[in-house]
């Protein structure tokens, strides 16, 4: 009986993965990002000198002529049919091959090739295929200095976003719109879909415990496209000073938030598929814990374990690899629960780090400091000490949700 349950289960997951692939792709073929909206920034970067902040995710999708695909005669003349394919390019090599005068590259966390370990600090180098300066904003700074935009009259801001307060890109739009006001540089902002749509959910942060995983008043899930988030930025003054940018978001076409949206690029080294972008926000926690979740492993965030659970069944052992060079509990056997066929969750679950707490034989040394930061509060860790149900902890996020989604309303520019 037990097996025939399992069948089934795995049969309906098979068929939910399918049916998300299938929406995403339908929605992908009408959704036009922010870069591929040619026709309304190509003429404002004309004539400029550009700075872009951008990596791996900045790609931009066109439709080119192919081969023809039917050729057929009336009368005298000749109808040919050509096929229309989608070719993808860097939003740099396309911006390059569109005559932009392209100054500098700027990087975030991860770098330009998105291939950095998080935390990992990264050095100012040179683009091999452009030769283009690449400024690091993940190793001594993360603010450009006046120094870095010398020779900028226009900034780009073109990364995907995965809809987390402690996913980093936020952090470094936050310094770019900052520098770019005290120095009276332009941004455009390319908006891109949030993969967790128009989801709000999760504490919201105590600004006592601002870091660069959590720099603002939001919480874990902020339901926001990066643009509209920008635009958010400005309008709270949450800039130095009260400082605002000169921004304009190239917004995206046929996009509404309850389109699903699987990623084109891997965010990052550690977000090798859907289901880890979806799994993240619930599993990011474990970062601030004894808990390995599954970095040095192929199932990064779809899989958590440490060697302090060992009443559970699953079994892994994280091992160096691209994007964990030092993984947490290398080479050591880790027991925990395997989620990589887990059903795709619409907000974030604390179950899973209720669960880990409740059964690790190691509680004194479960969380590190870290924990606080990511949480952006300290009372969900206290409240895990106390036993507290998902339910308790989650009403007592309400109020501060209530607040934050009145804010937000005044952001937004998408349907939801």
């Amino acid at each position: 009986m037990a097996v025939s349950v399992l069948k089934v289960k795995n049969t309906l997951l098979f068929f939910t993965v399918i049916l998300f692939t299938c929406l995403s792709s339908i929605c992908k073929a009408q959704i036009k990002t922010g870069a591929e909206q040619t026709d309304i920034y190509l003429p404002l970067l004309k004539g400029k000198k550009v700075g872009i902040l951008t990596n791996q995710t900045g790609i931009i999708e066109i439709l080119e002529s192919g081969a023809p695909i039917s050729s057929y005669q009336s009368g005298c003349m000749d109808h040919t049919t050509i096929a229309m394919e989608k070719a993808t390019y860097s939003i740099v090599d396309f911006l390059i091959e569109n005559k932009v005068n392209i100054q500098k590259i700027y990087s975030p966390e991860h770098g330009f090739r998105g291939t950095a370990d998080a935390g990992e600090l990264i050095k100012d180098g040179k683009d091999t295929q452009t030769g283009l300066p690449i400024i690091s904003l993940y190793g001594n700074t993360k603010k450009p200095t006046k120094e870095q935009l010398q020779n900028i009259d226009i900034m780009v801001f073109d990364l995907q976003d995965v809809g987390a307060r402690f996913f980093t890109y936020i952090s470094s739009l936050h310094y770019l719109m900052e520098a770019c006001a005290e120095n009276n540089i332009p941004l455009l902002v390319f908006d891109r879909p949030n993969p967790k749509g128009a989801t709000v959910d999760g504490p919201v942060l105590d600004m006592k415990n601002k870091s660069f995983v959590g720099m603002h008043p939001i919480p874990v899930l902020h339901g926001m496209t990066i643009g509209e988030y920008a635009q958010m930025i400005n309008g709270e003054k949450w800039l130095k000073n009260g400082a605002q940018a000169n921004l304009t978001v190239i917004k995206c076409s046929d996009y509404s938030k309850d389109m699903p949206y699987s990623l084109p690029v891997k965010p990052s080294p550690n977000l090798p598929n859907d289901l880890s972008v979806n799994l993240y926000t619930s599993l990011c926690f474990f970062e601030g814990t004894n808990v390995s979740l599954g970095r040095g492993t192929e199932q990064q965030f779809q899989i958590y374990g440490s060697p302090y659970l060992k009443n559970m069944s699953f079994t892994f052992t994280p091992n160096p690899n691209v994007g964990a060079k030092n993984p947490m509990h290398n080479g050591k056997l880790c027991y925990g629960e395997d989620l990589s066929s887990h059903e795709f969750i619409e907000g974030l679950s604390l179950e899973w780090l209720l669960k880990a707490y409740t059964h690790s034989e190691n509680k004194i040394d479960f969380f590190n400091n870290y924990f606080i930061k990511l949480a952006g509060t300290d009372n969900l860790k206290q409240q895990i000490i106390n036993g507290s149900s998902e339910d308790e902890i989650r009403a007592s996020w309400q109020k501060d949700l209530e607040k934050f989604k009145e804010i937000r309303k005044l952001y937004l520019i998408y349907e939801e």
